[in-house]
């Protein structure tokens, strides 16, 4: 899709490993300003990929995109053609295997060229007009450690000996074992701005920060974002604060108070929409590795990939 056809491929009937779907993708950005960054790969501590950085860039969203294993990947990558062009990889060239694909994704995520891919792949879909930029939705989601929670007995809050970074989150009685996604979602675009991951443990409004762009007119959140500090400092960005209240030990919401929590709610609801495609679709609702740096990776891919396929159908109703 982004490199010339190969003597083999030339041969071959046209419709051969044509995929609607990826071809949409691969038509809503300019990837040659993804190729740059995906080079300073080049530069890690891993040497130099035996492949194409910007190929191994794109068989990582291919992966999260169908929900794909290590092994499942590779094995896709030597079967179906429309991932090979998709990916850029001719038909004579070799295929990375599950080991190298699992070693580029974290050299990739420890050399920050994940991040910044997604960051470029938003700013063009900016460019395009596709962000409106009318609102942030804030929210988080646990997902699941890869390992199952530590028994009761071990006592209140024990971590798991292979799973450090996992720990405990407790809301409305119930408790989860794991990690937190974190996502600031752009209102009526639906498209991911930010994207954060923590442990479990770390609350929602020590993250809200880190999801506010700084540009949009409003921010929405539930209780656990309300924020007197948080309100003064969007005040003076000129940002309106449409977070939830609290009620407290002293005094019940009004129905005033009532009301407005209700209209917030509405509001920021569809952020609940992308958690669902994100576990459901993507495979996120447990994390694959017990390890915090490949659940950062694969959030960070999963945003990328959602807001391209999410461009593709703005795109359409435009």
């Amino acid at each position: 899709m982004s490199r010339q056809v190969s003597f083999a491929e030339a041969l071959l009937d046209p419709r051969l490993g044509s995929n609607a779907r990826l071809e949409a993708i691969a038509g809503v950005i300019d990837w040659s300003r993804l190729e740059p960054i995906a080079r300073r790969i080049r530069n890690s501590d891993t040497g130099r990929p035996p492949y194409p950085p910007m190929a191994m860039v794109k068989a990582l969203y291919l992966q999260r995109l169908y929900d794909l294993s290590d092994p499942g990947l590779e094995e896709a990558l030597l079967d179906r053609l429309s991932f090979r062009r998709f990916c850029g990889l001719a038909l004579e060239s070799g295929t990375p295997d599950e080991t190298t694909l699992c070693r580029f994704r974290s050299a990739a995520a420890e050399s920050g060229v994940l991040q910044a891919c997604f960051e470029e792949i938003t700013r063009q879909l900016d460019a395009q007009g596709l962000l409106l930029k009318q609102g942030t939705l804030m929210d988080a989601t646990v997902v699941r450690s890869r390992h199952r929670p530590p028994a009761r007995s071990a006592g209140l809050g024990a971590r798991h000996p292979k799973e450090p970074d996992a720990d405990w989150s407790y809301r409305q009685g119930k408790s989860y074992f794991g990690y937190k996604a974190h996502l600031g979602v752009d209102q009526g675009s639906g498209l991911i701005r930010q994207a954060v991951v923590t442990s479990a443990k770390v609350y929602e409004s020590e993250v809200a920060d880190q999801l506010i762009s700084g540009d949009e007119r409003a921010v929405y959140g539930d209780k656990a974002y309300e924020s007197k500090k948080r309100r003064a400092w969007l005040k003076a960005l000129g940002i309106k604060d449409r977070t939830m209240r609290r009620a407290n030990k002293w005094h019940a919401l009004t129905p005033r108070r009532q009301h407005w929590n209700n209209l917030v709610s509405r509001r920021r609801a569809p952020v609940e929409a992308v958690f669902s495609a994100m576990k459901r679709l993507y495979g996120l609702g447990r994390a694959r590795s017990p390890h915090f740096a490949t659940l950062d990776a694969d959030v960070l891919i999963f945003a990328a990939i959602y807001n391209l396929r999410r461009a593709v159908l703005l795109a359409k109703t435009r």
